[in-house]
């Protein structure tokens, strides 16, 4: 018996040297810039040496993100537009968006819809882009939310390289109860782990209740707005109901500044303007 408690407490013991090991931060180094996946425009930072131009993420890579909006903001027309970018690095329906994929794949995934209307929208974001090489697409409407987690695992650790981007449309459906709170919790743990392992930033879209400034309901958005790099807000405009604004509701860097954008005619989300809301003032 003692034998077996100095073995488990050798392998605990080795096991917090590893955590200790991966998990300290040296003051005394120096860190670059964090990689950037996606931003909005630039800000110029002041430097001892010398000023910076940087780009103002709306994500980077090794951490997450979070699009909130209630019904009918067209949540699925602007994670379009975000992919869209992404792939194509720019185009003109993002206009200061700019993506920063370097030849990494974008893994997007839909929880709620059926197949066709899952094709529907990834075709949208490949017309867009102009190519659909790195890109890779898939409906889990079909499977219950321990085998997503599951699935999505498998994709990151065999179809994803470091420095790429996850979009999952439908982080609710992750769990079987939002307000559970220790599936909740685990599932953010899970997308933390994620993120870090893979170095992939994560796109989140969660729906959120009318009236509400919350994410969502229950626990899991409030969990998931604790750990978000950014938190990206969609409003239906006051002036235009055609338009929807889009805000950064809350970063732990620069925050964006807020933008606009439609559907055209053609059915597809496009940039107007970096334009406000006037009635807000």
């Amino acid at each position: 018996m003692q034998l077996r408690l100095d073995e488990q407490q050798t392998v605990q013991y080795l096991a917090m040297q590893s955590i200790e090991e991966d998990c300290t931060i040296d003051v005394n180094e120096k860190l670059e810039y964090p990689p950037v996946a996606l931003s909005f425009g630039e800000t110029l930072i002041k430097g001892r040496n010398k000023d910076m131009l940087l780009p103002i993420p709306l994500g980077t890579y090794g951490n997450l993100s979070c699009v909130t909006a209630p019904p009918k903001t067209k949540k699925t027309f602007f994670i379009s537009l975000l992919a869209s970018v992404y792939l194509s690095d720019k185009n003109h329906f993002g206009g200061n968006l700019k993506g920063h994929r370097k030849g990494k794949q974008l893994i997007h995934i839909d929880t709620e819809q059926g197949k066709w209307h899952c094709q529907r929208v990834f075709k949208r974001v490949a017309e867009m882009a102009g190519t659909s090489d790195g890109y890779l697409t898939y409906g889990l409407r079909r499977i219950g939310h321990k085998d997503r987690i599951e699935f999505i695992d498998y994709c990151l650790e065999n179809k994803a390289e470091n420095k790429s981007l996850l979009i999952i449309d439908g982080i609710a459906d992750l769990v079987s109860d939002v307000n559970n709170i220790e599936e909740s919790n685990a599932c953010v743990q899970k997308l933390m782990e994620w993120s870090a392992k893979y170095d992939v930033h994560i796109i989140n879209v969660i729906h959120q209740n009318f009236g509400s400034t919350k994410l969502g309901t229950g626990h899991l958005g409030s969990f998931l707005e604790k750990k978000a790099e950014t938190v990206i807000q969609l409003e239906a405009n006051t002036v235009n109901k055609e338009w929807i604004t889009v805000k950064c509701k809350r970063s732990r860097g620069y925050a964006f500044e807020t933008f606009s954008f439609k559907v055209n005619e053609m059915e597809l989300p496009e940039i107007i303007g970096d334009l406000y809301d006037p009635l807000e003032n």
